[in-house]
């Protein structure tokens, strides 16, 4: 992979705290920098997944409003625009009183 030179300005603290835990890696300041900056970058797809995961544990009941679970083949697909009414009626811009984004319009 190609390199490509950043010259970054920090205050003598931060300086110097890089250069000893680099050290203590026993790896460049260089290579300590791009592993920190890697790891954030994992931190954020991590941070989107676990904020999914709340989200959806905290409307669980809202997704589950009237519909049994049903698994297997020939089992019927959900309606991918119906929306649960307290789940519309909690999204503003919403039809709540129909329960779907197509209201009472056929699809």
């Amino acid at each position: 992979m190609a390199k490509t030179q950043l010259n970054v300005r920090v205050d003598e603290a931060t300086a110097e705290t890089a250069r000893e835990r680099a050290s203590q890696r026993g790896i460049s300041v260089n290579r300590y920098i791009e592993e920190l900056v890697r790891q954030d970058e994992g931190e954020a797809g991590r941070a989107f997944v676990q904020a999914a995961a709340d989200f959806m544990k905290r409307y669980e009941a809202v997704f589950a409003e009237g519909e049994a679970p049903v698994h297997g083949p020939g089992a019927p697909l959900p309606d991918p625009l119906a929306l649960p009414d307290a789940l519309a009626a909690a999204v503003p811009d919403t039809p709540a009183a129909a329960g779907s984004l197509g209201g009472d319009e056929p699809r």
